[in-house]
């Protein structure tokens, strides 16, 4: 009996074995047809839309402008590892100074404002260091070859979606790299190149920086594209989250608050309109205007999936973490170098005095150059002037639309290299929107030639 036994227990597990891999074989096939179906959905959604293409720029350096490359490396998790864009379709510019700075007390590791998580591993940077400059991302938008850092371009075409993130400083048609400035002029060059040679069906701008309504007030809706930017042309953007243990701003308001919306909906990306994340955007965002420019009969109306990515269609994709907090303690940009050291010798009791004293004397002397410059060009006095009545009546004078895009770089690219570096000295750009009004009354070469006369004494 023991044998009729045992040979029983044999062929009982011989049948559970037989029984687990016909339940295995049968998995694998519905695996193999599951994966099928997705791989034929995605051919299907490109076939129709295109692929998604995305350009991500990091456009500052320097310790002290963590947010910029904590947000872009968040959002590159977002895209590629949530929202499934294959990271061959996604080209990063960041100067990477950040993740193992020498004040960096998590070496490695950038964090983020909404989870307090590192974003920074898993990043792929194309270009970096001095490679992050205005001709290289023009070059890329246009799809040319590039021959420094990984070469990636923009490979798209007449049927393909573009998705381009830049986050930085601006000024009056300027948005900021850690080196050199892109200027209005360039840019719309750039766009309407893209458009005559069909680098995209669709394109949509989304712009973190100070006064970033001024790139694109004339943006044609005939372009196919839409812009939304953190600001008017009026008006700075805000930091925000201030972190004690880092001592830096974590992320830009704004860009946090556009992320937020789109991690709150994951992965529905496809029941938001992109006026729809405007709209709510914008009503998160209280400190600056957010403002939306180009094309508003078609792409403004897409979904955002359309954009930024197919969440369903993805391999083995994870939902975002939940947000610890919503963006708090916004500060103006222009504003954050001082503020950031006052809170440094305050909150940190580090011995930054005489960096605060020298920033709070550069912006005093700034503001004060600015308006013997306006005083000169106007006739109503020298370039050594102090400004004195003349001076307030100028100074009180509002911020105008740029009319001549390529007198507004002539006179800040002068004004930057001459005088103050944008880089180093970010609150002139409070003050800086006086040159660019000069452009609409004024000959350039008249107003360049002033600059020059009263900045020689700063030349080094």
């Amino acid at each position: 009996w023991r044998s009729l036994y045992f040979s029983n227990q044999s062929v009982r597990l011989t049948m559970r074995s037989s029984i687990v891999w016909l339940v295995a074989l049968f998995l694998v096939a519905q695996g193999s047809k599951f994966d099928a179906m997705v791989n034929d959905a995605k051919a299907d959604v490109e076939s129709r839309h295109g692929k998604i293409w995305v350009v991500m720029v990091a456009g500052s350096a320097g310790w002290m402008n963590y947010r910029h490359q904590s947000d872009v490396c968040h959002l590159y998790r977002l895209l590629t590892k949530h929202h499934g864009i294959p990271k061959a379709q996604v080209v990063v510019m960041m100067y990477n100074d950040i993740a193992f700075n020498k004040a960096n007390k998590y070496p490695g590791q950038i964090i983020n404002a909404l989870h307090g998580t590192d974003v920074y591993e898993g990043t792929m940077i194309d270009y970096m260091g001095q490679d992050v400059n205005p001709e290289n991302f023009l070059k890329v938008l246009r799809g040319e070859e590039m021959r420094v850092g990984s070469r990636k371009t923009l490979a798209s075409g007449p049927k393909d979606h573009v998705f381009v993130n830049f986050v930085d400083h601006g000024d009056n048609g300027v948005l900021g790299f850690p080196n050199d400035e892109l200027h209005l002029v360039d840019l719309n060059q750039t766009l309407h190149d893209m458009h005559r040679m069909g680098r995209y069906s669709q394109m949509l701008w989304y712009v973190e920086a100070c006064f970033s309504g001024s790139m694109f007030q004339g943006l044609s809706p005939d372009l196919n594209m839409t812009a939304l930017t953190a600001a008017n042309s009026m008006e700075s953007s805000y930091a925000c989250v201030w972190d004690d243990d880092i001592g830096v701003f974590l992320g830009d308001c704004w860009s946090l608050n556009w992320m937020n919306n789109t991690e709150q909906i994951y992965p529905r990306l496809y029941k938001e309109s992109v006026e729809q994340q405007y709209q709510i955007v914008k009503n998160m965002t209280t400190e600056s205007h957010a403002s939306v420019f180009g094309d508003l009969r078609r792409t403004y109306h897409d979904k955002l999936s359309v954009f930024l990515g197919h969440p369903f269609l993805g391999d083995e994709l994870e939902s975002p973490p939940p947000v610890l907090s919503p963006p708090r303690d916004p500060v103006a940009t222009p504003d954050v170098l001082l503020e950031t050291l006052r809170r440094r010798r305050d909150r940190l009791n580090l011995n930054v005095g005489m960096e605060i004293e020298y920033h709070e004397k550069m912006e005093e002397e700034a503001r004060r150059t600015v308006l013997r410059i306006v005083v000169s060009v106007a006739g109503e006095g020298t370039a050594e002037d102090d400004g004195g009545d003349t001076g307030k009546r100028w100074e009180a004078e509002e911020r105008q639309r740029i009319n001549n895009p390529q007198c507004n770089k002539d006179v800040l690219s002068t004004f930057y290299r001459e005088c103050y570096r944008r880089q180093t000295h970010p609150y002139i750009t409070k003050y800086t929107y006086r040159l660019s009004n000069l452009c609409n009354s004024h000959n350039s070469k008249l107003i360049v030639d002033t600059i020059k006369r009263a900045c020689t004494k700063f030349l080094a």
